[in-house]
């Protein structure tokens, strides 16, 4: 029975579940990084793109495990964390399924994540490569019009923010999200003290993904 659910193509499943709401899970991972971080962050999110973008998704994220069968239950993983990350081989080949059976995974750098997860992604897909998207992408107009780019939400080295993506079959399956800290944004006003326009851009551009991800 596993097995079948791994199999079943997750684009068909979608489609027979939306009707009784999407959700986003939030992926748990090993190495000793805190995948639990900003709390707030992602029920935030849900409730802004409720209310602004027509989704139907289920408030309170669900976690999963990497290499979980339940993994293929929710169309969109969010992923963040400030340290390492570890995959063991096995989930390494949940999640490649995963990803290429038609799931999709937002990877927000909260800050020192970088150098571990594209360690891990290079094990993932070793004969893909991390692309920037440009800023011609629709991901940065879907809803809302970022003719930028992906916006500075939190200062960490004084680097640009980045969006990398990695394609299967010209599908954009993973989104790395580095030197923007879209999730601190998501946070409740009173965790960072952010000004208010800041925070609607963060939740603008997560709609935006959330957005992009469910309509491709």
């Amino acid at each position: 029975m596993k097995q079948l659910t791994v199999l079943f193509p997750l684009c068909v499943f979608f489609m027979i579940t939306m009707g009784n709401g999407q959700e986003i899970a939030i992926l748990k991972y090993q190495g000793g990084g805190d995948w639990y971080s900003n709390p707030t962050a992602v029920p935030n999110l849900i409730r802004f793109c409720n209310t602004n973008v027509n989704t139907n998704l289920k408030v309170k994220p669900k976690t999963v495990e990497a290499g979980s069968s339940l993994l293929f239950q929710y169309p969109f993983l969010y992923m963040t964390g400030h340290g390492n990350v570890v995959f063991s081989p096995d989930e390494l080949k949940n999640l490649k399924t995963y990803l290429r059976s038609g799931g999709f995974l937002h990877i927000d750098d909260n800050y020192g994540m970088k150098p571990y997860i594209i360690r891990e992604i290079t094990k993932l897909f070793p004969n893909k490569n991390l692309k920037e998207l440009a800023i011609d992408h629709p991901i940065f107009s879907t809803v809302y019009d970022f003719p930028e780019g992906l916006p500075k939400i939190h200062e960490h080295d004084g680097k640009r923010p980045q969006a990398m993506g990695l394609f299967h079959e010209n599908r954009l399956v993973l989104l790395l999200t580095l030197e923007s800290d879209l999730g601190d944004g998501w946070e409740d006003p009173t965790v960072h003290n952010d000004p208010e326009e800041i925070r609607q851009r963060a939740l603008k551009m997560g709609a935006n993904i959330v957005s992009y991800v469910f309509k491709n």
